[in-house]
């Protein structure tokens, strides 16, 4: 299966996690970053881990009519070498953390 396919490039959201799963992964030790209403084109270098304080997004894959909608309380994970525009309805206020990439 080929791994830059954009089948297998899925943003996952995991909806209001618990307080604990929070903790665990620091989230208030991450950078901060925000951005106002409007459309992005984003493409992601690094697998990134998200969590949104406030926002609403619909994220649509290069190529692809379909899209992935998350907010305020989610906590998202976006896959290294995606390609999408966000089309941001509500300005976003989230908390980032990009994986290090492990090649040597």
């Amino acid at each position: 299966m080929a791994s830059d396919s954009n089948s297998n490039l899925r943003i996952t959201i995991e909806s209001n996690p618990p307080e604990s799963r929070l903790a665990e992964l620091n989230i208030k030790y991450w950078p901060k970053w925000g951005c106002s209403p409007g459309k992005y084109q984003l493409k992601f270098d690094a697998e990134e881990t998200c969590y949104l304080l406030k926002g609403k997004v619909k994220a649509y894959p290069k190529g692809s009519s379909e899209f992935v909608e998350f907010g305020a309380g989610d906590l998202v994970t976006i896959p290294k070498g995606l390609n999408c525009t966000w089309d941001v309805s509500v300005a976003v206020d989230k908390y980032y953390k990009f994986e290090s990439p492990n090649s040597s």
